[in-house]
């Protein structure tokens, strides 16, 4: 089970962008004028557009240490993270059902660079829901949907068993979310609750779409319905 975090989880924009700032300032000396939208990419993808946007020609060095500085930034301000972001409706109740189903392990398939996504989340509380070490992460330069494959393969060097659209499953509020486990080779509920509308999240291919993670009862129904055995029961 494989969870997107921003504004799916959580909504801590005003932070994130704050810590890009301050990355930015710190690798280029210079302010940040415009940060490029998220719309679903990896944290290494928007460095590279923030870079270009902003009339800096992007050298070897700089992926790496924009990311260092970006995870020093935001750690320097995970103390806000709570007070000026908020937990999407739903989202902790919604983490705490799933992981009663038998067999299941939630981790995340992000665009956030690791260390942060792990603050954003422990900021919530939701952190003790998710094994970290399985996910997938902004920092490694893949698209989403290799991403998906990666975390695969970590969980079946993790339990030993093949991962496969019949028993991953994805959950992300954006289109690119969609494809990625469309791409990937896992189910899809997308939950319209961020970037993308329900009809968006249809069109693009969601095998089930709810408006929020609100319903705690409809996202564990919609888990099981797209994982194999079909009579899986609650713990």
């Amino acid at each position: 089970m494989l969870w997107n975090v921003d504004l799916t989880l959580v909504d801590v924009a005003i932070v994130t962008r704050d810590a890009y700032a301050e990355a930015f300032r710190v690798v280029t000396g210079r302010p940040l004028v415009k940060l490029v939208p998220p719309a679903g990419r990896p944290d290494s993808e928007i460095v590279f557009e923030t870079l270009a946007v902003n009339g800096i020609v992007a050298e070897d060095d700089h992926l790496p240490r924009f990311l260092s500085a970006l995870a020093m930034a935001f750690a320097d301000r995970r103390g806000r993270l709570a007070q000026d972001g908020r937990m999407m409706p739903g989202a902790k109740a919604a983490l705490k059902a799933v992981s009663r189903l038998d067999g299941v392990t939630q981790t995340v398939l992000t665009g956030t660079i690791r260390a942060n996504a792990v603050h954003k989340l422990k900021a919530f509380g939701l952190d003790k829901y998710v094994d970290f070490e399985l996910g997938g992460y902004g920092e490694e330069v893949y698209p989403k949907a290799t991403l998906l494959q990666v975390a695969q393969s970590r969980a079946k060097q993790r339990v030993g068993a093949v991962f496969t659209a019949a028993n991953t499953v994805v959950i992300g509020d954006s289109t690119r979310d969609v494809q990625a486990a469309k791409i990937g080779g896992a189910g899809m509920i997308g939950v319209a609750s961020g970037r993308s509308m329900a009809s968006e999240l249809r069109e693009a291919g969601a095998d089930v779409v709810l408006p929020d993670l609100s319903n705690a009862s409809e996202v564990v129904a919609a888990v099981a319905a797209l994982t194999a055995p079909l009579d899986r029961a609650a713990r």
